[in-house]
This record gives structure tokens, C-alpha cells and sequence, in this order.
């Protein structure tokens, strides 16, 4: 039994734990010792001995080591708070092929329709759309495997999720191959067709959106900043100019960040060569020099875009991280007006350091905070625009449900979506005579039949007013307008652009570190 081996085990946990603090701290016992003669590691680290001896010895099953080993690296890494954190195996993995913006499969977006997986997109020149897969698709096997029989074998499992095991069964090596049935219709009739394909390197893009708006003005629209996303929007932007863009917008909103280095490589494509972008500051080491891993970014080519180019940079407050760093830097260097809102504050840089136990994990650990080239920390300040522009969260919502509905059942329309006017779409509104006529019949309903019942007509009315009703990108909409008010683009640039003394102020002394709830990815080196 577990137990006989208790007393050992124990002392290889402890011993792995006692490493494992070592490694937080850098490895340096004389560092600890420096900060105090007070400080004295093992004592502090002997709870978390006894702790570990009362869980194997009086625990009222055999405890699973493996589980209470990352349980406890997972308290440690939560107790720092904020964006550190411990990862997983599977998370690590994922993380990776994000940041790399690749990964190795088939490329194919697929989601979950009631019991059925529909293929959403296949992925531009990746292996499902050379093999002929189309959207709309509904897979019904993977490797003669059914989705039927997939429910059958987890009819108990109240976590089961037919998308995500569909999706393990289509991943895979690269160079190997899967069987993938669809059932399509063909002239009205439902047809089951069989596709191998053959798993290769697949690109993960970060740009959401790339168009020519009315007007001549070019946008794009980043999600996150990952290796490819300098490359792929050089591309874009060439083609944009040989298509005769006589403006750009950089749509920075909803962007959490990513990697470091995708933000200097961004800022190359609009700032002159040795242009600063950013820099980072550690903890001082025990002798109080600086860190040796502290770093300045600076670009490295010319601009892809003249520097009197017009541009324009949209943010809000979900803009953090990395956007941040970009932010900051075009503004600083009188290259773009910043429009929107004040952006999120996340100013420090996090370092995903491998650990060797448990094998494939790792920790993101804040070891340093970037500064803009204003010399200051935005770490919960933020930046604030040149020209403030807010929308009402109810309208955001109602912009970004009307901008995935614009390429929601046909996504080859995906940089064709609606922002109203300044995308050249029709702006509607409800008409508010039908609207007063509503709430009267409402109250009616409310009175006869309970307000359960109303409540439910409020709900479906609620829901069609969102597939009638458009609302304006304000934010897009002032910067076309400003981009347009005159053929003086630097007299517009001057009467707009305010001091960075104004918009780049240092972090307030703020307790704690706030929490940003979002879906950025981090490196394999570092990220903010």
C-alpha cells in the first residue's frame, strides 16, 4: 500500500518543494540571507512538510502525489496574485502554438450546433480546405469513429463536450493523416462524404479583420500579438497600398497583448529605424546593480508606411499588455492619434521559466515592468487617448454581436463587417412610437397573464430588436472624420495630439495587482 512508502515520499516532496522555492527566488540562498538575518528559507517552508506528512499519513485514501504536488505549486504561484501562474502540461503546449501562430493539425474551426460539430472555417491554404472540406459541414465521424458514438460513451458525463473530443481525435502529428465524414447537402439531399486529410503546420492569425474602408483608409484589426503578426501585416498593408490606401487605422480594442517582441516588430513597420519602443526593469540584484535581463526595444528597419502617412490608433479599456506598449509607443513618437478610451494598465512583463519536475510544465512568474518611452510604467494607469471617445457598454456589446453577425453564417465576409457608417453599412434604429406600443402590450400581458410570461415576450422582443437594430463604431467613425477634416494631415495631427506629459502618466501607488480577466497567451520567453 501507499502508505508503507509514506515517510519516503514524503521527504522526496519536501525536497522537490525546498527546489522549488529555490527556483522562485532565483536559486541564490545568499540573496534570501541579504534581505535580512530575519529571513531563514526552511523554517518558513516546514508548514507546507507538515502539511504534506498529515495528507499521506491521515488522509482517508491513498492521496494522489501527482495531484498534491501541482495543487501545491498552484497555491504557491496564486498566492503572488495577479498574472502569475502555474502551467500545465496541456496549457504549455497550447500556449506555445499560439504565441508561434502555428500549430499542427488540419486547420479547421469547427462548433458545436445542439449534438452535432459543424465546420465554421477551414482555414485558407491549410489541409482541410486543399482536401475540399467546406463550411457548413456537419462531421459525423473522425477515423470511422461517429459522433453518435461519441455521446453514447459519455451519456453520464455532464462535463462531456462533443467539440472538444472531436477536435482531440483531429489533431495530431504533422505528416500523418485522418479520416474525416461529413454529411452535406447536396441538391436538397444530405450526403455522407469521406476526406483524408493530412495533418501539416497550420497558421494561427491574429489579425480579426483587414479591409479597404469608404475613403480610401486601410484597417486592420489585431486580436493579439504573436510571432506572425508583423509579417502578416506587412503583407496586408503592401497589398493596401498598391490598392491606393491613402490612410491607416490600427483597431487596438479587445487586444490583451502577447509577446513582447511582436509589439517592437509592429512598431517597425510604422516608426523610423532606432526608434525606441519600450524598455523593461527587474529586481536589482543583491548587490544592487541593475538585473542583467533588463532590456531595451528599439526598431530595426524603415517604416513600411511614409511618416506622414495618416494614422490613427483605436483603444479602450480592454486594450492591454503588449497593445499597450504599441500604444505608447506610436504616441509618444507623434506618429498616430490615439482615439477611444483610456486602455487597460497591464505594465509588467511576465517569464514562463521551464521547470524540470513535473516534466513539461512550467511557471509564468512577473519578473520585470516595462516602461513607454515617456519613461514611465502605465502598470494600472493606463494611456489615455488624444481624442476620448466612449461608447455605452450596452452599445459595445451591441457592436460586437453586429460585427460577428456580419460573417457569422458566411465567413468569407469576415472583413466585411458592420461598424455602421464608417464601414459603408446602413445604421438603423428602433422606431420608438413601436417601441412605446410594445411596452404598453407588455404591461398588458404582464396584468392578464403574470409577469413570467411578459417577461419571456420581453426577452424574444429584446433578442429581435438585436438583429434589427445597428449601432455606430463612434471610435472608427471619429477617426475617419478626423482623417478626412482636412488634406493637412500634420495641422490635423498638431490640433489633436496632445503632450504625453498629459496622456503617459506614472501608476498611482496602487495595493495589490489587479486582475485582467482575458485570453492572452504567453511565450516560451517573455511576454507582457
Amino acid at each position: 500500500m501507499q502508505r508503507k512508502s509514506s515517510r519516503s515520499e514524503f521527504f522526496a516532496l519536501f525536497t522537490f518543494l525546498a527546489v522549488l522555492v529555490l527556483l522562485l527566488t532565483n536559486g541564490f540562498a545568499p540573496r534570501i540571507h541579504a534581505q535580512g538575518d530575519e529571513v531563514d528559507l526552511y523554517p518558513r517552508i516546514e508548514p507546507i512538510g507538515e502539511v504534506l506528512s498529515k495528507i499521506l499519513n491521515e488522509y482517508v485514501e491513498d492521496a494522489d502525489l501527482d495531484q498534491v504536488v501541482e495543487g501545491a505549486i498552484f497555491g504557491m504561484m496564486g498566492a503572488l496574485g495577479g498574472h502569475n501562474s502555474y502551467i500545465p502540461v496541456e496549457v504549455l503546449t497550447e500556449m506555445r502554438e499560439d504565441t508561434r501562430g502555428e500549430f499542427e493539425g488540419i486547420g479547421v474551426s469547427i462548433r458545436e450546433e445542439g449534438k452535432e460539430v459543424v465546420i465554421y472555417m477551414p482555414i485558407e491554404g491549410a489541409p482541410a480546405a486543399e482536401a475540399g472540406l467546406l463550411a457548413g459541414d456537419v462531421i459525423y465521424a473522425v477515423d470511422d469513429e461517429t459522433t453518435a458514438s461519441m455521446w453514447e460513451a459519455n451519456e453520464d458525463n455532464p462535463a462531456f463536450k462533443i467539440v472538444n473530443a472531436v477536435a482531440d481525435r483531429i489533431r495530431g502529428e504533422r505528416g500523418t493523416s485522418v479520416k474525416i465524414t461529413v454529411s452535406r447537402s447536396i441538391g436538397g439531399t444530405l450526403q455522407n462524404m469521406d476526406f483524408m486529410v493530412k495533418r501539416a503546420k497550420v497558421p494561427l492569425e491574429s489579425i480579426k479583420e483587414a479591409r479597404i474602408l469608404p475613403g480610401d483608409i486601410g484597417y486592420i484589426r489585431i486580436r493579439d500579438f504573436k510571432d506572425n503578426t508583423a509579417k502578416d501585416m506587412r503583407k496586408r498593408i503592401v497589398e493596401f497600398k498598391e490598392e491606393g490606401m491613402k490612410a491607416f487605422v490600427l483597431d487596438l480594442r479587445w487586444n490583451p497583448g502577447g509577446l513582447l517582441s511582436a509589439s517592437r516588430e509592429v512598431c517597425d513597420l510604422f516608426l523610423p529605424k532606432k526608434s525606441l519602443v519600450t524598455y523593461t526593469k527587474g529586481r536589482p540584484r543583491s548587490d544592487g546593480s541593475d538585473n542583467p535581463e533588463n532590456m531595451e526595444l528599439y526598431t530595426d528597419h524603415t517604416p513600411v508606411l511614409p511618416l506622414d502617412f495618416p494614422m490613427a490608433v483605436l483603444v479602450n479599456g480592454d486594450t492591454a499588455s503588449s497593445a499597450e506598449i504599441v500604444t505608447g509607443a506610436l504616441q509618444f513618437h507623434k506618429r498616430a492619434i490615439v482615439i477611444g478610451e483610456k486602455t487597460f494598465g497591464k505594465g509588467s512583463v511576465q517569464t514562463i521559466i521551464p521547470l524540470k519536475r513535473p516534466k513539461d510544465t512550467a511557471l509564468r512568474l512577473t519578473t520585470a515592468l516595462y516602461y513607454t518611452p515617456a519613461d514611465v510604467t502605465i502598470d494600472h494607469q493606463g494611456i489615455l487617448p488624444d481624442v476620448e471617445v466612449v461608447m455605452d457598454r450596452g452599445d459595445v456589446n451591441a457592436l460586437i454581436n453586429q460585427m460577428f453577425r456580419s460573417y457569422e453564417k458566411d465567413p468569407s465576409k469576415r472583413n466585411k463587417q458592420n461598424h455602421g457608417t464608417a464601414s459603408g453599412n446602413v445604421v438603423t434604429e428602433v422606431n420608438r412610437e413601436d417601441e412605446d406600443k410594445e411596452e404598453a402590450l407588455l404591461a398588458e400581458v404582464a396584468a392578464y397573464y403574470g409577469e413570467d410570461v411578459s417577461n419571456i415576450l420581453r426577452e424574444r422582443v429584446s433578442l429581435k430588436e438585436r438583429d434589427e437594430k445597428t449601432v455606430e463604431d463612434l471610435p472608427l467613425l471619429r477617426a475617419v472624420e478626423l482623417i478626412q477634416e482636412s488634406s493637412d494631415w500634420p495641422a490635423t495631427f498638431k490640433k489633436y495630439h496632445r503632450d504625453v506629459s498629459e496622456t503617459q502618466m506614472a501608476a498611482s501607488d496602487l495595493d495589490g495587482e489587479e486582475d485582467h480577466a482575458t485570453d492572452a497567451v504567453v511565450s516560451a520567453a517573455q511576454e507582457p
